[in-house]
């Protein structure tokens, strides 16, 4: 973070960090509470490692760290997240078309577990499938490595497909409440107009707006092509979850803390984030090529098998990518390469 974005940064939260003086002690300055939050952050060290960096005691840098990302969050949120409209997710498709040849998408979703102390009496509840207590970060990513919507604090031990059913994105995004554009052509297409849709993992259901990979078995070149544009388009939220882990490194760490807490630390990652690719754009490294809600605890909700308008959807991209108005001309070299590949390391392997 340069100089001029910590001052900005400052005068947003000043009136939220500036607390009375009293005849028994003078208050701990906006300035002060503002550094030992962002060292945290950007550091991960513990509140005793940082009581002797800024001899201030540990309860008392506890309670800084939580109420300034509390501050962070609310009154930075709108800001630098708000609430895409119409002309919002025009101009996400319209990066993510220049920068990753996927038209029609807004937005490349995903979850990312973060590391967290075992609650008391919460049994298996935050353990994950990777063997580690953690609160999920569900997010939704534009092509600049920005976080359009997010949903933390849900269980470690839940699906990131029954976290986005439960969740209000998800939630909004069924009831055709998130303001998106109506069907567009795709571009040099003749056909009907495609709807704008989200690209995922294999672990999320599809569904008319959200693209997932085909599976891998009985895969032909169409289908391989499919996959191939797909992820080209989902990894960008990848990139994103490793820009933030490592620009924050107290997601790196184990989060010794409540998941409350755990969960406000969190939010001022993905804020702090955001505000950082607004304001020091200039000195972000450039990735090599290739509202918002909190949830703790959900319901467990049924998945449903991929309807057919699902389906005919994925059909509709799948044709495209492989026409002469949206092939590229790599993409049938690159997946004859990697065959062959994967054919001689069979062969060895026999």
């Amino acid at each position: 973070m340069s100089l001029n974005s910590f001052d900005i940064l400052l005068a947003s939260l000043r009136s939220g960090l500036t607390f009375q003086d009293t005849t028994m002690r003078h208050s701990i300055s906006p300035e002060e509470r503002l550094l030992v939050t962002l060292r945290f952050l950007a550091t991960g060290n513990s509140f005793a490692s940082l009581h002797y960096e800024f001899l201030l005691g540990i309860s008392t840098i506890s309670g800084i760290v939580c109420h300034t990302c509390q501050q962070i969050w609310q009154r930075l949120r709108d800001a630098v997240m708000p609430q895409p409209k119409a002309e919002d997710w025009l101009r996400i498709a319209d990066g993510f078309y220049q920068s990753a040849q996927f038209p029609n998408c807004i937005g490349a979703l995903d979850g990312k577990h973060i590391r967290v102390k075992k609650p008391p009496h919460s049994g298996s509840l935050y353990f994950n499938f990777k063997q580690y207590f953690s609160i999920v970060l569900l997010a939704l990513v534009d092509s600049n490595y920005r976080f359009i919507i997010v949903d933390i604090g849900a269980y470690g031990s839940t699906a990131d497909a029954r976290i986005f059913c439960s969740s209000r994105m998800g939630e909004r995004l069924r009831a055709n409440q998130l303001a998106l554009p109506e069907p567009r052509r795709l571009p040099g297409s003749s056909a009907s107009g495609a709807p704008f849709v989200i690209v995922a993992d294999k672990g999320f259901a599809l569904s008319p707006h959200v693209m997932r990979p085909f599976p891998r078995r009985d895969l032909d070149d169409r289908k391989r092509v499919f996959n191939y544009r797909l992820s080209r388009a989902r990894r960008y939220v990848e990139c994103a979850f490793g820009i933030l882990s490592h620009k924050w490194r107290v997601l790196m760490s184990s989060l010794q803390m409540s998941p409350q807490n755990a969960t406000l630390v969190i939010q001022a990652c993905v804020i702090l984030h955001n505000f950082t690719r607004i304001h020091d754009a200039h000195s972000e490294p450039e990735v090599a090529p290739f509202p918002t809600i909190t949830s703790i605890g959900l319901e467990q909700n049924q998945h449903r098998r991929p309807g057919s308008a699902g389906l005919a959807i994925r059909e509709l991209f799948a044709d495209y990518f492989i026409s002469r108005e949206g092939a590229l001309s790599w993409q049938l070299t690159v997946f004859v390469v990697l065959r062959d590949k994967y054919w001689v390391m069979v062969f060895k392997l026999i």
